[in-house]
């Protein structure tokens, strides 16, 4: 079998052309696949998921700055 490079993938919609919908989608789906690339995917195939992750957190951040933040996930400041 041969092996799968990044250029051989169709090329992702970029984040900011992504309706907010999905930009969800597409997140949601990054972060239920990020431990199993972790663990078994090639150093590209990792590289690659960590640049999209990156990417979409990114712009959700840009999107969504006074997002809903849990208290019981913040940390003392020091």
């Amino acid at each position: 079998m041969d092996e799968v490079t990044t250029t051989d993938l169709p090329e992702a919609i970029a984040a900011q052309d992504l309706s907010d919908g999905e930009l969800l989608k597409e997140l949601e789906s990054l972060h239920r696949t990020r431990h199993e690339t972790f663990l078994h995917g090639s150093p590209q195939a990792l590289a690659h998921h960590t640049e999209r992750m990156v990417e979409l957190e990114n712009d959700y951040l840009r999107r969504f700055p006074e997002r809903a933040v849990d208290p019981d996930r913040l940390r003392p400041a020091d």
